[in-house]
């Protein structure tokens, strides 16, 4: 059986630089994703997005493995956050927010397997943000990213040395500001958080 350690494959992408905000040039991949808006920290939807998100990953992992004899890990959870001004962007207003929760899927996963997971995982359990669930490709570009070792709440330090890092090397943001979660929250003490932040760039 193959074994496939994606995250070294694209530690470019999946890993970062604690003290420096760097260019990265982020190809296309195909993502599980949910749309939604409102503040993560208190929003049932968003929650709900997290959890089918994991479900149909996790059941596409074992069924390709038992299927295509590929052994993966499941990636981590990612966001685009936004809202319509990109510049007035604030951790202070999260309930202006809107998102777009996330999970990469390797090149060998499919539409119809995506379906079939999602079937096997519909015979599982009710799960309404099931119906919310796509499987898309997204082409980020050019970015800048930086690693934030912390709690969400301090990100706004973060956020700003990658805007004037863009700014001062002569581009202005483009895209979403986006979310690689690399600390399991629950089990992870709010200092030692890893998250991958990275804004794209035009």
């Amino acid at each position: 059986m193959d074994k496939v350690d994606l995250k070294k494959q694209l530690e470019e992408f999946y890993n970062a630089s604690s003290k420096e905000v760097k260019f990265v040039d982020v190809p296309a991949m195909n993502f599980l994703m949910v749309d939604g808006k409102g503040n993560p920290n208190d929003s049932p939807e968003y929650k709900a997005a997290i959890e089918v998100l994991f479900m149909v990953s996790y059941a596409l992992k074992f069924m390709v493995k038992k299927a295509k004899s590929i052994d993966y890990s499941v990636m981590p959870l990612e966001g685009l956050w936004w809202v319509d001004n990109i510049t007035k962007f604030s951790p202070e207003h999260k309930d202006d927010w809107k998102w777009k929760a996330m999970i990469m899927q390797p090149n060998f996963v499919n539409a119809e397997d995506v379906k079939a997971a999602i079937e096997q995982v519909k015979k599982k359990k009710n799960l309404e943000a099931i119906t919310k669930l796509r499987f898309e490709s997204f082409n980020e570009g050019k970015a800048a990213q930086i690693m934030h070792i912390g709690p969400y709440s301090a990100e706004g330090a973060n956020i700003a040395k990658i805007r004037a890092f863009i700014q001062s090397n002569g581009y202005s943001l483009g895209g979403k500001h986006h979310e690689i979660y690399l600390s399991n929250p629950g089990k992870t003490a709010p200092e030692k958080l890893k998250t991958i932040m990275r804004q794209p760039m035009k």
